[in-house]
């Protein structure tokens, strides 16, 4: 498989998949998933069409995982089974659950953090596993919403305390 993945290339991947998740998910068939997953029987008697959402936010997350699938193969040279192992698994539930369900940046922060800590604990695989268990407990005993909660990070938000903070002084 010829190398045609760079940082930019997957950087503006990133960015576009995050703009795509974030619209979704703000949209009138985003709010309709979201009735979806809080309670199915009451957005179905609320007259959600609840396959079709379904079937929608299915087809959003294939195309998102076919972008990362191809970005992945086209960074590595080979593509082999024992790249998807159990661990891979778990680096993956482990950014879900830090990041939770309620905050596109939280998720976003996890998925980095876990990456630095994969590149940093990747000489001690047991450690690793060790760090990830206790992580995962203690997480779901004091945050078990995720790092952030549902709360976002808002380029608005800051700027309106800078420009409060201008007018203060």
């Amino acid at each position: 498989i010829p190398k045609l993945t760079t940082w930019p290339i997957l950087f503006f991947a990133v960015v576009l998949s995050i703009i795509v998740c974030t619209n979704f998910v703000r949209s009138t068939q985003g709010r309709a998933c979201i009735a979806i997953n809080d309670d199915e029987i009451a957005a179905e008697a609320m007259g959600i069409n609840t396959t079709k959402y379904k079937v929608m936010a299915f087809i959003i997350g294939a195309i998102l995982a076919s972008l990362a699938g191809s970005l992945f193969a086209n960074y590595f040279y080979v593509l082999n089974p024992n790249q998807f192992t159990f661990n891979k698994s778990i680096d993956i539930l482990v950014m879900v659950v830090f990041g939770g369900m309620g905050s596109m940046s939280a998720s976003v922060i996890a998925a980095i953090a876990i990456g630095i800590l994969n590149m940093w604990l990747q000489q001690f695989t047991d450690l690793r596993m060790i760090i990830y268990g206790a992580a995962l407990v203690l997480m779901m005993i004091f945050r078990p919403q995720g790092i952030l909660g549902s709360w976002e990070l808002s380029i608005e938000r800051f700027l309106k305390k800078r420009k409060l903070k201008k007018e203060e002084a």
